[in-house]
């Protein structure tokens, strides 16, 4: 992390909250805080980590990207 006021300190948390914002909270008209913490979970357990690919990882989701890059135990 580096010094405060820098633009890079929370570059990746803002690329990432800017996604969920524009993919799943703007489409969407929640009745309750329990309808969205479900709808967010989804998001983010179910197709950001396992099926959505990223450019920094070879474009692949970050769940087949650890399955490649694992080291066997």
């Amino acid at each position: 992390m580096s010094r405060k006021g820098n633009c890079r300190d929370n570059a990746v948390a803002g690329s990432f909250f800017h996604t969920l914002k524009t993919a799943l909270i703007h489409h969407e008209d929640f009745q309750t805080w329990e309808e969205a913490h479900e709808a967010t979970f989804e998001y983010i357990e179910v197709f950001y980590n396992r099926q959505r690919k990223h450019s920094s990882n070879s474009y692949l989701a970050p769940f087949k990207y650890e399955q490649q890059h694992a080291r066997p135990a």
